[in-house]
């Protein structure tokens, strides 16, 4: 293959434009933000362990609106991830057809979206005096 041929086909979006490129970056972007997650989340278990003054101080941090969204978010990430998870595993070991993904990759993010929607009202609820 020439190197124009191979420059061409770098550049072909065709093989982007369907649910299950989508759902790649979709599932790739949701793991890095879990993974991004992790220092922060092992950092308020190090609080916990610094003694109770450290974490009340911590707990009352996450109180805040911007701490609850990132929560959500994160919630959101988590259901994300699980969904297409499930789909990459019924891709890899159920001999699965390509003309139903576009079907249950809609179902993932939406069930993925209610996840984080019921997480939202919860914590909103949460917040009420």
């Amino acid at each position: 293959m020439t190197d124009a041929a191979s420059g061409a086909r770098r550049m072909d979006f065709r093989g982007r434009s369907h649910a299950g490129y989508a759902a790649f970056v979709a599932h790739r972007a949701s793991g890095l933000a879990l993974a991004l997650f992790l220092p922060f989340h092992f950092w308020a278990l190090g609080t916990a362990l610094a003694g109770s003054a450290s974490l009340d101080a911590f707990l009352a941090w996450t109180t805040s609106p911007l701490v609850k969204v990132t929560e959500t978010l994160l919630v959101l990430a988590l259901a994300t991830h699980l969904g297409l998870g499930l789909r990459l595993l019924l891709v890899e070991f159920a001999g699965w057809r390509a003309g139903a993904q576009n079907s249950v990759v809609a179902a993932a993010f939406g069930a993925a979206l209610a996840i984080a929607l019921l997480f939202a009202l919860n914590l909103a609820g949460g917040m009420a005096p």
